[in-house]
């Protein structure tokens, strides 16, 4: 059993950013300097604790988020390592819904990019408190102040520097604590940042510290009525009344203290480490959680105390070789013991917990009890999925789950030979299982599987597990563009089902509107019905006829999307109503409705973003121009420009190898899914006419 330490003593962080920023990096560091880690692990060498998959270690990236438990200053940190790379965003979402603090990385060089906006907005929709660290202070182009400005201005933070740099590029030597008013220097020999040395500060920085921490104690004066009058008075507050005043404005997110440093050379992190215990909260400074009751649907409140009644969220599954199925944990209140009956009131099933386990990266430590606001691993769990919650029997409760995004690129797989056949089922089902982005179909006429998930790269790394843990023989077609349909205008339409076969019959009546929504909404139903002339059960099951209509479309045989159906009046008979009766009329009356109001194919538009030297703007424009893409807007930072614009996914197939051609290698792109947008007529034509051919 691991040491027990008091709740307020724990911190759940996770470290948050755009892919290169340093993430494994800096994680690696806090294992080493917590004692975690005896050894430092380089991302480029492979041997990065947190990136512990074959697949992350030979590309660099993350993957996974991956778990581990370190100790600092008599405080438990649990640390969630996160993805950068925007296909493997389900990621950072789970990771964000357990947090309660994360650390938001950026590169002094690159500043906010892309993806840093948008695990920013992830983090703020989870109302996450954050600290900001700016890495890579000691690279050719880093700018301390740009950065900060960056982070204040296009992502709307109240970001304050609570350090400030000493050197910068190759002089960058350490930082000036603003808080105590110190120097803090890092040893430049071989094993480079290892040893701190504290002094006073330089005379030719002290003006500079001076106006940053005049700066500092202003804006957190803001936000603090007991400082603002000192700060009127002219009078210095102690260091121990600034760390209080920091600590209550980032829990409630009204401040982003700002750190620096280089975490490849070990400069900042011990810094960093005292931001996280000083700066982001324990589970108990944190409004306790809130689920609903099972039955009534009541609102249930649940305190982080080990004798609360249990309420536990199921946030990541992941296929383990030895164990079979981990799934990984956060405890909000009660305590999670081994071989404990715990219920899944997400699926209304009793299960037995197997082993605890509290997790570094893919090793473990065998634990009897997780504790409120721990984060662990459970085996045995055979039946809970990702966002299902664990409580007691007694005390029922669900809590919210997590929302996913929805797949937007799929690929037609087969297995290489017939003994692949149920080894490619069973590796789906539980890869499936670990990854909610990850969708597979079967198609029962073509006898076709289809993988759907979130790129190319997060499909290509699918098919890469397959084959590597799984040992299955796998073959892959071209990707495919999960398209939708939707409708054209509004149509009123009047649909009645009669059937009489000798006994009971079937009498189904309804008079109903079909109007396109906003893209994006998805699918609404409203019950606009007066007197009860049809009852809710028979409303119900019209929606439930409508959703299977929409489950295939009239026009490609697509999913539908973005529609409201609004019920206005029927009839229902005493005798031959039911609800099948009733679920046939909704099927078939709204196939009916929309061949009136006219049907057109949507595709998954993306929101680029291509990095290049100012020399190539021209051929990148034209590159994304002869995509169908539509340019937005440029920008420069760095000597570099920068294209925003909008190019259906069905042309960025390939085109990091296009660009790598175009730019001679020096260009970068991000994209992600922005919403669904009308295919042009001849291309949808086109579209319809080869799936006619396959099907």
């Amino acid at each position: 059993m691991t040491k027990a330490t008091p709740i307020d003593h724990v911190r759940n962080v996770g470290v948050m950013a755009h892919i290169d920023a340093g993430k494994t990096t800096v994680t690696e560091r806090i294992l080493f300097f917590t004692g975690k880690r005896h050894k430092l692990g380089e991302v480029h060498d492979g041997e990065a604790a947190m990136d512990w998959m074959v697949q992350e270690q030979e590309r660099g990236i993350t993957i996974t988020s991956a778990a581990t438990t370190a100790y600092w200053r008599d405080h438990r940190i649990n640390i969630i390592d996160t993805p950068g790379h925007v296909d493997f965003t389900a990621e950072v979402e789970r990771s964000l819904r357990v947090l309660d603090g994360t650390i938001a990385l950026f590169c002094a060089v690159g500043g906010v990019q892309p993806q840093a906006e948008t695990v920013w907005r992830q983090a703020e929709k989870y109302r996450v408190p954050r600290i900001a660290f700016i890495n890579k202070m000691d690279r050719t182009g880093a700018d301390f102040e740009r950065v900060v400005d960056e982070i204040r201005a296009e992502l709307g933070a109240n970001a304050v520097p609570v350090v400030i740099p000493i050197g910068v590029e190759g002089t960058f030597q350490g930082v000036v604590d603003l808080v105590h008013m110190r120097a803090v220097y890092y040893d430049d020999a071989p094993g480079a940042g290892a040893t701190i040395r504290v002094e006073d500060i330089p005379d030719d920085l002290m003006e500079a510290a001076r106006n940053a921490e005049e700066r500092m104690i202003e804006r957190i004066s803001e936000q603090d009525d007991q400082l603002m009058e000192k700060f009127i008075e002219g009078d210095t507050p102690e260091p121990a009344e600034v760390l209080r005043a920091i600590r209550k404005a980032t829990i409630d997110g009204r401040f982003i203290p700002v750190l620096c440093g280089a975490a490849f050379k070990n400069k900042g992190v011990r810094l960093l480490l005292d931001a996280v215990v000083d700066y982001l909260p324990s589970p108990t400074d944190l409004p306790p959680v809130i689920g609903a009751c099972a039955e009534s649907n009541q609102e249930l409140i649940r305190q982080p105390q080990d004798d609360a009644p249990l309420a536990t969220l199921a946030f990541k599954v992941q296929a383990d070789k030895h164990m079979g199925k981990l799934t990984y944990v956060r405890v909000y209140s009660g305590k999670l013991e081994a071989g404990a009956q715990v219920f899944n009131s997400s699926r209304n099933k009793v299960q037995r917990v197997g082993r605890l386990f509290e997790m570094h990266a893919n090793d473990r430590e065998a634990v009897d009890a997780l504790l409120p606001g721990h984060v662990g691993a459970v085996v045995g769990l055979g039946e809970t999925r990702t966002g299902d919650t664990l409580c007691s029997r007694e005390h029922p409760i669900v809590l919210e789950s997590i929302e996913f995004p929805a797949p937007v690129i799929g690929v037609a797989v087969s297995p290489a030979s017939r003994d692949d056949r149920d080894k490619l089922s069973k590796a789906l089902h539980r890869l499936a299982e670990e990854d909610p982005t990850f969708v597979v179909k079967s198609n029962q006429e073509t006898g076709e599987v289809v993988i759907s998930g979130m790129g190319e790269l997060h499909l290509e790394i699918i098919l890469d597990r397959l084959r590597r843990e799984f040992n299955v023989g796998v073959e892959s077609d071209r990707p495919q563009v999960a398209y939708r349909e939707t409708i054209l205008g509004t149509v009123e339409h009047e649909y009645r089902h009669v059937k009489q076969t000798g006994g009971r019959g079937q009498y189904a009546h309804m008079k109903f509107r079909i109007e396109p929504t906003n893209p994006g909404d998805g699918f609404q139903f409203r019950d606009e019905i007066s007197g009860g002339k049809i009852s809710r059960e028979y409303l119900n099951a019209i929606e439930r006829g409508v959703v299977d209509a929409m489950a295939e479309g009239l026009y490609a045989g697509f999913p539908m999307v973005d529609i409201r159906v609004t019920v206005f009046d029927g009839s229902m008979h005493d005798v031959d109503s039911s609800e099948q009766a009733f679920r046939t009329c909704g099927k078939m009356g709204f196939r009916e409705a929309c061949r009136k109001a006219g049907m057109e194919l949507l595709e998954p538009l993306m929101s680029v973003e291509v990095t290049a030297p100012e020399d190539y703007t021209g051929a990148v424009t034209g590159s994304l121009c002869s995509k169908r893409g539509r340019v937005q807007g440029m920008d420069t930072k760095a000597g570099a420009a920068i294209l925003q614009g909008y190019v259906p996914l069905a042309e960025m197939f390939g085109y990091a190898s296009d660009l790598r051609n175009i730019t001679s290698g020096r260009g970068t792109f991000t994209m992600h899914f922005e919403h669904y947008e009308a295919v042009p007529f001849a291309i949808a034509e086109e579209i319809i006419e080869k799936r006619k051919e396959k099907g």
